[in-house]
């Protein structure tokens, strides 16, 4: 399959193009290997960027759940027959074979999120990488030997839960599904990717070339469609080992309860409301460059935004200074444009929600030094209509403003000042997330001490934002608990069996160890 970018009328055309080049026959569940359409309420996609409808599908419903399902029971007992060099060597072509249609999965998911094409090429490198990663542990998963009293011989296997869903977000939709697939494949379950309804496209072509690599029908199935049908549905069904959830702290508290009341235990990737510390003794033009980083690529829709910058006063004001004109710099535009830095608010509710959060940001006090009207080159053309937010700075956002706590999920920086090294750590722990968070020092004791204090499941030293498949990834408090990654997820997508064997002849009945 070949998917371009032939120069069209807009980006709706654009994107409805190369919808048609990956889907031909539309958008549907994936199914044993196949694009099925589902027969339940009509889901419209909309093109970020100019705010117009490109395509609909039908959502599966809770019938359509069902079906999935039963492949994927079927699918784990497929794949779990297959030891794991047998696994391995199908993920490592998994990866190859994802690794071989980059291009294809960037401009698939550029066209029909708005994500930049050039972070969108950086992602689907990594979702190759993630299948080649964990490839390398699926034969590396061993138990224990438990010496215990008597004459036993007792040992450990690590077996898989069976079906696992993952419920992933709009924001980065083809990187979460290799996040969230790779691993639990790996460990010998199937996988139920069940994507936003808004951005199911790439997640998709993702398990479609997986399954082109060799994975067996069943073992990576897709459910698009609404949360309240199909979403609730797959949650709630004793056939699914375990559930994994990356989103809001509302939804995931939502999938989480209804999870465990079927019994069903759940991993959760929340949110969170990051805080970027810069001290006075800091490189401040590289801080300066981390702190754009940090909260304007992706246009801010990142957990881990650097979405809170605190700064020592003696700089805050040169430094603010140094974000606001790097921000005006930023190039903002056509998402397929190999020059775009910044692209526009996926979803349109989510636009909505920036705007209003900056608008109660500058109610509480906080003054906007970037981020004011659309330059001509969005209002003159088509893409007037969509979900454009140029990237703002307020500053003076103290703990009393509601952008001190609250996650906008868009390119907004909420800056102020500190005093002391102790005010910017109270500061930082300040909110119910405990995600992420970065210092900027050049002094090595402070750095240690900063990160060791901060709440958050990931911290950065003299930069930001950079994570990786081989490192845990997760947060405290409401941020969620359990890590996404890194070679710990094994454990959270296996189960510990225990398995004793008499070593010697013993009498009638066996002794118990019993409790």
């Amino acid at each position: 399959m070949t998917i371009t970018t032939a120069p069209t009328s807009s980006s709706t055309d654009t994107a409805r193009a190369v919808l048609d080049a990956a889907f031909p026959g539309g958008i549907g569940a994936f199914i044993d290997g196949k694009v099925v359409p589902g027969n339940g309420e009509t889901v419209t996609l909309t093109a970020a960027a100019t705010g117009a409808p490109f395509a609909t599908y039908s959502d599966p419903g809770a019938e359509g759940a069902g079906v999935i399902l039963e492949s994927s029971v079927r699918g784990a007992a497929a794949w779990g027959e297959l030891n794991g060099f047998e696994r391995a060597a199908i993920l490592r072509n998994v990866s190859r074979t994802l690794e071989a249609h980059t291009e294809e999965l960037a401009i698939l998911e550029s066209a029909t999120t708005g994500k930049p094409i050039r972070d969108a090429r950086v992602e689907a490198a990594k979702v190759a990488e993630m299948f080649g990663y964990y490839a390398g542990w699926a034969d590396k998963l061993t138990g224990q030997t438990i010496p215990v009293p008597g004459s036993w011989h007792t040992y450990t296997e690590r077996v898989p839960w069976g079906v696992i869903v993952a419920i992933t977000p709009w924001n980065a939709p083809m990187f979460t599904a290799g996040w969230n697939s790779a691993a639990p494949l790996a460990a010998g379950n199937s996988v139920i990717i069940k994507p936003s309804e808004f951005t199911p496209a790439s997640t998709i072509r993702v398990a479609q070339l997986a399954h082109e690599a060799g994975l067996p029908d069943g073992v990576f199935n897709v459910a698009p469609g609404l949360g309240q049908t199909v979403g609730a549905a797959l949650t709630s069904d004793r056939r699914v080992g375990k559930v994994s959830f990356i989103g809001s702290v509302p939804t995931g508290r939502r999938v989480a309860v209804a999870a465990a009341q079927a019994g069903i235990p759940a991993l959760l990737e929340l949110g969170g409301k990051s805080a970027n510390i810069v001290f006075a003794d800091a490189d401040l033009e590289r801080a300066a460059d981390g702190a754009i980083s940090a909260i304007f690529s992706g246009a801010g829709q990142s957990c881990v935004a650097g979405s809170r910058l605190l700064v020592e006063r003696s700089v805050h004001a040169q430094f603010v200074e140094l974000v606001a004109d790097r921000a005006g710099r930023l190039r903002v535009g056509d998402p397929l444009s190999a020059d775009t830095e910044v692209g526009p608010i996926i979803t349109a509710q989510q636009f909505a929600t920036v705007n209003s959060l900056i608008d109660a940001g500058v109610q509480d006090g906080g003054r906007r030094i970037t981020g004011s009207a659309l330059p001509p080159h969005l209002t003159g053309s088509a893409l007037a209509g969509g979900h454009w937010v140029m990237p703002t700075l307020l500053d003076g956002v103290t703990p009393q403003n509601r952008l001190e706590t609250t996650e906008v999920f868009g390119p907004v920086v909420g800056a102020d000042a500190f005093d002391t090294e102790a005010e910017a750590i109270a500061r930082a722990n300040s909110t119910s997330f405990g995600l992420a968070g970065a210092v900027w020092t050049s002094d090595v004791s402070r750095a240690h001490h900063v990160a060791r204090s901060v709440n958050a499941g990931t911290f950065w030293i003299n930069s930001y934002k950079t994570i990786h498949v081989a490192v845990p990834f997760g947060g405290f408090g409401d941020s969620g608990h359990g890590r996404s990654s890194g070679p710990g997820v094994l454990d959270e997508y296996t189960q510990t069996k225990a398995i004793w064997v008499p070593t010697r002849a013993a009498g009638s009945p066996f002794p118990s160890l019993s409790y």
